[in-house]
């Protein structure tokens, strides 16, 4: 498999970098085809969520120009990203892959959104038919893997959220959250979930506003709160002590001069922005206005820190299951690679023992069934002993990088590709013949 890996996370760019990248929900789809038709790529992902954009890529043959697929499609210059991306290749691509998954590359260790925003990025890229075998086996093998380091682990206990850490800045803020108005402005699952922590620690009445209305019904009906059109945001959003925005919008919701207008409605009561969105919602300006309070999701990080240490060291069991994974799927990978040859070979033999047997059995007269079995098993038997060695070789190739090399010298002994290239040539031709 010829894998590639690009993009950029919390650790290797600030999230006004992040936002450049991010790929809304419904321009998805064309961006996977986008990835597809790029050339050198086979097949291919993207996974866009608050914290991470990354493009993963089956490639044709040898590799892709995926730094130029961001640069045409975000239509950038390489001056101005080049420096936030990583990039992987093979193995290490591979392995950032199921860290991703495990949840050991989050900004929270442990927590269990990215497993389920990675699903969500597989069935959309299925969806589209950008992913074909290779990647469906790797995705699904990953998708297994966080399933086996949450049973075998403990790394998820006591779990650390963005919702949780939410509400610990809130009760910095408020000291006590009882009877607290809280305001979801986009109903996605992390403004859900961040709620749903802010109730359970006391606060008061909801307030669910969306481009949606129908979806903001939906989601005020969970808390017994009340959905507003997005047109009455501004006009209602004074009543919230908390707000947790994420919006998807391209720009800034929420600017200085809306804060000030808050503000002075509240009579200077302070008011706290949880900002989940990539794009950001809320302006940076807005922490300039006195009695407002705004948190993005890179603040947030710097919040989760403090809560790691007690999870250090399952990541660590972690880590090392995650290590034996792929040394085992990458063994898995090479040994499909020499299948098609092992293939070729017992067929290309077992055709010459077919034509001996059938060139000598003239000479031989009548034979008894007891001879014709003999016969049969004594030639296979030759074959087998001959195939025995290539067979063992190839096998063991599999688990050096050098694999490659022995394929092809073996390929080339028995004119094995000669033979492939041939069978194409007839079956094009009968098929030309069908037409």
């Amino acid at each position: 498999m010829n894998l590639q890996l690009i993009g950029v996370n919390h650790r290797s760019a600030p999230v006004e970098i992040r936002e450049r990248f991010a790929i809304p929900e419904k321009k998805l789809p064309e961006a996977l085809q986008s990835l597809v038709q790029y050339p050198g790529v086979q097949e291919g992902m993207i996974i866009s969520t608050c914290n991470r954009v990354e493009v993963l890529a089956g490639l044709k043959n040898g590799s892709a120009d995926l730094r130029g697929f961001l640069r045409d499609y975000f239509r950038l210059s390489s001056s101005e990203f080049d420096r936030y991306l990583y990039e992987y290749r093979e193995r290490d691509a591979i392995q950032h892959l199921f860290r991703v998954a495990c949840s050991l590359d989050s900004m929270v260790v442990g927590e269990p959104q990215i497993l389920g925003q990675v699903k969500e990025a597989y069935a959309v890229a299925r969806a589209v038919g950008a992913v074909q075998s290779n990647l469906d086996a790797l995705l699904t093998r990953s998708f297994a893997i966080a399933k086996k380091i949450r049973t075998e682990t403990a790394i998820a206990s006591s779990a650390v959220s963005v919702a949780s850490v939410a509400v610990d800045l809130a009760k910095k803020i408020f000291g006590d959250l009882k009877g607290k108005n809280v305001y979801l402005v986009g109903a996605g699952k992390m403004s859900e979930l961040a709620a749903r922590h802010l109730l359970a620690n006391g606060a008061g009445s909801i307030f669910v506003a969306n481009r949606t209305y129908d979806r903001a019904l939906s989601m005020a009906a969970k808390f017994n709160g009340r959905a507003l059109r997005f047109e009455q945001l501004y006009e209602t959003a004074d009543q919230a002590d908390i707000i947790i925005t994420s919006t998807g919008a391209p720009v800034a919701i929420f600017r200085k001069e809306h804060g000030e207008r808050f503000i002075a409605r509240r009579r200077n009561r302070p008011m706290f922005f949880i900002d989940i969105a990539v794009p950001r919602d809320v302006d940076a300006s807005m922490n300039d206005v006195d009695g407002v309070f705004v948190y993005d999701i890179d603040d947030l990080q710097q919040v989760v820190a403090s809560h790691l240490s007690d999870r250090k060291k399952e990541a660590a069991k972690a880590e090392d299951i995650v290590k034996v994974e792929v040394e085992r799927f990458a063994q898995r990978l090479q040994t499909l690679d020499v299948v098609p040859t092992i293939l070729s070979l017992q067929e290309y033999l077992e055709d010459i023992r077919q034509a001996e047997v059938d060139r000598y059995r003239s000479r031989l007269g009548q034979v008894s069934s007891e001879q014709e079995a003999a016969i049969d098993a004594m030639t296979r038997a030759m074959i087998n002993k001959i195939m025995h060695t290539p067979i063992v070789t190839l096998k063991s190739a599999a688990k050096d990088p050098e694999s490659t090399t022995v394929i092809d010298v073996i390929r080339k002994l028995f004119n094995l590709q000669e033979r492939s290239d041939k069978a194409k040539g007839s079956s094009a031709g009968s098929h030309k013949g069908d037409a």
